[in-house]
């Protein structure tokens, strides 16, 4: 797929160039970034030469991921970035934020955006999955209406360590959008 722009009420969400490796590389030195997103760490220049010129772009070129930068509608700076990934059958959306401009609502703004955007190319299911213990992670997706579904107990391997995540989802009607077939949920029962 050829690189997509997308705009919501503050931002402009854009592939990552090579322009942003210098913002990516800083904002990725952040040791709650390092903490919680599983990227290298220590986080060198290298690695986001490699993430931006090399990761980004094969996965829009296979549609595999869609990595964006999110930054201010008016210009400026790396606010964060947001991507879309498959997950087997489905297709699920991780993101972080530069330490400054947590807070703010900018990361909810973008993760809502992509899954409209999601849902209008098709996605009838999107995922986020964070470790547990990432309450920031989790509080913007539970902002943007994601329904958490519970814990995964030793569902990813991270720094040579099995840890828990929590899986939450999103489904077009939780934004009041039509998808391709129905859902019918599960009845609950009153006991």
């Amino acid at each position: 797929m050829i690189p997509q722009t997308l705009r919501s009420a503050r931002l402009e969400l854009r592939a990552l160039v090579s322009d942003d490796i210098d913002a990516v590389h800083a904002a990725c030195q952040d040791p709650e970034i390092q903490r919680w997103v599983p990227i290298p760490s220590p986080y060198e220049r290298r690695h986001a030469e490699y993430f931006v010129d090399q990761l980004v772009t094969e996965g829009w070129r296979t549609d595999t991921a869609y990595t964006f930068g999110a930054f201010p509608l008016d210009g400026g700076p790396l606010i964060g970035a947001a991507n879309l990934h498959r997950q087997g059958d489905t297709w699920e959306i991780g993101y972080w934020t530069v330490r400054e401009h947590r807070g703010r609502g900018y990361t909810a703004e973008t993760v809502l955006a992509l899954a409209r955007w999601a849902f209008a190319q098709g996605t009838e299911r999107l995922e986020w999955r964070a470790e547990t213990g990432n309450s920031g992670s989790r509080a913007v997706a539970e902002s943007a209406g994601f329904v958490i579904e519970g814990t995964l107990r030793a569902a990813v391997l991270s720094r040579d360590v099995l840890r828990d995540l929590w899986i939450g989802s999103l489904l077009p009607s939780d934004l009041g959008l039509e998808g391709e077939h129905p859902y019918l949920p599960t009845q609950r029962t009153g006991r």
